[in-house]
């Protein structure tokens, strides 16, 4: 394993910026994988330190496959995570939405452009990534529709979904989309929500990436990950059914992520925050499987609670 400073910014404010690096092994730039770049994304830094430390382990038993080499970038944004802010802290600006960057633009421009130049050249990346929207999600591959995704090499996740969108004008700067134009087979992976390490889901999501590691050929076949195997469902996420709070107030979540439903099961209910009593109540539109729920529990009208992937 080698450590290095793949990118540093000084600061008037405190210490110096740095990202952080982990390399594994030598030759052909094979793997870039990349964590969390917003500070509340903990779960994302949680599982990109676990295979820095499982891939030491596993480089010193010389179980990595030759001529390949492996980066793990655990945080691209220690400074937000230092000060338990999402975005940047001096302008709120989000390095995921600055891609491929600027070495000469504002601050988080060129974050971004030094973590690009750093991992553009690999061919394959994954992004430990989040939601816009605080919640929790059935695991799974997520892939903007470039014309560049590929869809076959999702499936050796072994996932349960891998979910397409089509990008909107703004997703151009994105990380995955980035990666994608730039030749690089790109992967988005979302393991649960942002903030809890423990559980099962943590665990999971890294046997999966270890998983993929041997099924493209970068790690021991010996090496057992303990992970499920799904047939992956291919979903584009139009497909998927939003639910939103009727009204502002007390959100009382009575399903969540990977619950399946019948037209009419209650999801959840709103309370009055002053008085306690419900003010709507929340059921299921159709059949099927609850692809993602809003885990706060304050909700403002109008805020998708549900998204269901309907059978």
């Amino acid at each position: 394993m080698k450590k290095e400073i793949l990118f540093s910014m000084e600061s008037p404010y405190r210490d110096t910026f740095r990202i952080r690096g982990y390399r594994f092994g030598e030759g052909e730039k094979s793997l870039a994988i990349v964590g969390s770049m917003r500070g509340d994304e903990i779960q994302q830094l949680y599982i990109c330190s676990q295979l820095v430390k499982q891939l030491k382990e596993l480089e010193d038993k010389g179980m990595l496959i030759p001529d390949h080499e492996i980066l793990i970038i655990p945080s691209a944004n220690p400074f937000s995570m230092n000060l338990e802010k999402r975005f940047w802290a001096m302008d709120s600006t989000d390095i995921n939405r600055m891609f491929p960057g600027y070495n000469l633009g504002e601050t988080t421009q060129r974050i971004a452009a030094g973590l690009f130049e750093a991992i553009k050249d690999y061919s394959y990346g994954i992004q430990m990534a989040s939601y816009y929207m605080p919640g929790n999600f059935i695991p799974h591959v997520r892939m903007l529709e470039t014309g560049y995704e590929d869809i076959d090499t999702a499936k050796l996740f072994g996932m349960p979904y891998i979910c397409r969108r089509k990008p909107l004008p703004f997703d151009t700067t994105l990380l995955n989309y980035n990666w994608q134009i730039w030749e690089t087979k790109a992967f988005s992976i979302y393991g649960g929500q942002n903030n809890e390490v423990e559980g099962k889901e943590s665990t999971s999501t890294i046997n999966t990436i270890l998983h993929f590691m041997q099924r493209i050929g970068l790690i021991d076949k010996s090496i057992r990950a303990h992970c499920a195997d799904y047939n992956s469902v291919l979903l584009d996420e139009s497909e998927l059914i939003s639910v939103n709070a009727p009204t502002a107030g007390i959100f009382y979540k009575k399903k969540d992520a990977g619950d399946e439903v019948k037209k009419g099961t209650p999801l959840g209910q709103i309370l009055d925050p002053y008085e306690g009593v419900v003010k709507s109540k929340i059921f299921a539109p159709e059949d099927g499987v609850v692809f993602f729920a809003h885990n706060k529990s304050l909700a403002l009208q109008n805020t998708p609670l549900f998204k269901i992937h309907k059978f």
